[in-house]
């Protein structure tokens, strides 16, 4: 079994999310990852799923989230260039005496500190799993007192 990345653009209807995780939940087939937003046309969607199985099954779900009536168009990223990125914001220990050091990690990885107070820093990067897995890593000794994360969203590289 592979990890994929599949993209799905939706027509912007009420249901049209449970339609499609539920297309995966019949076939036993877990989703690691979705994220869902409008597109710069207000009538569409573009769904990022991300799901763990072999190219078979993903064929077979693939073919039948073509045949669901709300569903654009469906692509398969894992064979193709693509640009992928995950958003994590995260509050960290933050004594005066390791601020400098923290701040290093952020500017290295290119991340932002969004919030500063006495004892604590709130944090965003956005970047690779493996890289945010890394800064992650790194900021661990600090004390992360608390992590949300996206999941990726992702688009084929431009040619």
């Amino acid at each position: 079994m592979s990890k994929h990345t599949i993209s799905v653009l939706v027509e912007n209807h009420s249901g049209a999310l449970s339609r499609i995780s539920g297309l995966f939940s019949a076939r036993g087939f877990n989703i690691s990852s979705l994220s869902v937003a409008e597109t710069d046309d207000s009538t569409l969607s573009r769904m990022t799923i991300v799901a763990n199985g072999d190219n078979k099954v993903i064929d077979q779900i693939t073919k039948q989230l073509n045949k669901l009536v709300d569903v654009v168009k469906v692509l398969d990223f894992t064979e193709n260039e693509r640009v992928e990125r995950e958003l994590i914001l995260l509050n960290v220990n933050a004594v005066a005496a390791k601020r400098h050091e923290i701040m290093g990690i952020v500017q290295i990885f290119r991340g932002f500190v969004l919030a500063v107070s006495q004892n604590e820093m709130t944090i965003e990067l956005s970047d690779t799993a493996d890289k945010i897995a890394s800064f992650i890593d790194l900021l661990k000794p600090y004390g992360i007192k608390e992590m949300a994360r996206s999941g990726p969203i992702a688009l084929l590289k431009a040619k």
